[in-house]
């Protein structure tokens, strides 16, 4: 399989729709509280860079950076189509955020993600990519539903 990141500005239809199915499967597994995913105008701020993965033109998946601070970022929307899982599309995603991270001079890269099962994938893909579990960062609290994860640059 063949796949390309481009950066997206978010205005194509198939974004929107691929977002709005992630922000709907987060609610139906985080409570309100404990819900971190950005939906669209969450993601258009200039302290985000948000890239989609395409196999030809079906979107595969996604992700993104927000800058923290000079020297931490936080990755951020990752999601791949339900139908290209376990396929290497989030690992080419994080890939891709790692080494943006590096060059943009990060020396942290943190990310918050679901404590319950259906996130265990996310967890794994994260630890397989040196990212180890760590208290909350930036602004976010400790939380039940809520699994930390930085790796040092």
């Amino acid at each position: 399989m063949t796949f390309q990141i481009k950066i997206d500005d978010l205005t194509g239809p198939e974004i929107a729709a691929f977002l709005e199915e992630h922000i709907r499967d987060m609610r139906a597994i985080s409570p309100p509280e404990s819900k971190h995913a950005l939906d669209l105008e969450g993601l258009r701020k200039p302290e985000i860079t948000f890239w989609t993965v395409w196999q030809g033109d079906m979107l595969a998946g996604c992700g993104a950076i927000k800058r923290l601070s000079a020297a931490h970022a936080e990755v951020k929307s990752m999601r791949t189509a339900a139908s290209l899982r376990r396929s290497g599309v989030a690992s080419l995603m994080l890939r891709h955020i790692i080494a943006e991270a590096r060059g943009r001079g990060y020396q942290r890269l943190s990310l918050e993600t679901g404590s319950m099962a259906f996130f265990e994938p996310a967890r794994q893909l994260y630890a397989t990519h040196g990212f180890s579990f760590c208290g909350p960062f930036g602004s976010y609290q400790e939380d039940p539903n809520s699994v930390f994860m930085t790796l040092e640059l």
